[in-house]
């Protein structure tokens, strides 16, 4: 039996876990086996205790989002993107909700779902070249991974720009959004991060996990909520005519045609 495909690194040292979306070669796309990866991950750097939790990617970009070639070759679409929705948002809630302070390095685009994963962070740097894109209705479906908790912090009429006209977000509108917390050269990227987290790495566990739950809570109160309402949406529009149109275009490199 062949060794599965590793989609997702992990390494941790000195109370710094390390995750990896390692599938840069294909933009690393959000698919079941990936997610899954992800999810375990997330696990163990909870298990490991750590105190800050790296996400970041290899390749061109940060994540590409949901793999539309598997949702076209799924046998029940419908199916297979309510449990995938439902897998992913299990890693965004953990990542809201764990004690370690998140930080994400999004080096290229993190487009569709990559962008609400990204930005489940608690600290997000970027460099200058990176972008921001939901695009979901542009397959003719709704945005899910935590879109909808990105209003807290880009505010309403920008998040609704973003994921009805598709439009994309530069790193240095991100940070005057409030989003980014850095944005550096992309030679730049690593050392930043690094200094970054090393600075939270030798900071109190405890006072920061503590200042993150309180704000956190005031942001949103139920994260898990909104993300519930996400796997529903997008659920029913996967087996519409719609979606199903959208997802097709997209495989067969054609404009659609909805509606």
């Amino acid at each position: 039996m062949s060794e599965p495909e590793t989609y997702v690194t992990y390494a941790h040292d000195s109370g710094v876990a390390r995750i990896t979306l390692a599938d840069g070669d294909r933009g690393n796309p959000i698919h079941p086996a990936s997610v899954a990866q992800l999810h375990d991950a997330v696990r163990r750097a909870q298990r490991d205790a750590a105190k800050v939790i790296v996400l970041a990617a290899q390749g061109r970009f940060f994540s590409v989002g949901g793999d539309l070639g598997a949702f076209a070759a799924a046998d029940d679409v419908t199916v297979f993107i309510d449990d995938l929705a439902e897998a992913l948002h299990r890693v965004v809630s953990e990542l809201v909700r764990s004690e370690a302070v998140v930080v994400s390095v999004v080096q290229g685009t993190a487009a569709g779902a990559g962008f609400p994963l990204a930005a489940a962070a608690d600290v997000v740097l970027a460099a200058d070249t990176a972008k921001f894109s939901l695009a979901y209705t542009k397959v003719g479906l709704s945005p899910d991974g935590g879109s909808s908790l990105l209003v807290h912090t880009l505010g309403l009429h920008r998040a609704l720009r973003l994921a009805i006209l598709g439009d994309l977000l530069t790193a240095q509108e991100a940070y005057d959004a409030g989003l980014v917390a850095r944005v550096v050269p992309a030679a730049e990227l690593a050392e930043t991060a690094e200094k970054v987290v090393a600075t939270l790495a030798a900071g109190s566990g405890t006072a920061n996990a503590t200042a993150k739950r309180l704000l956190r809570d005031v942001a949103t109160a139920t994260p898990e909520a909104a993300l519930r309402q996400e796997s529903l949406a997008i659920r029913s529009l996967a087996g519409s005519p719609d979606g199903l149109e959208g997802v097709a275009a997209f495989v067969e490199k054609r404009a659609p045609r909805f509606a």
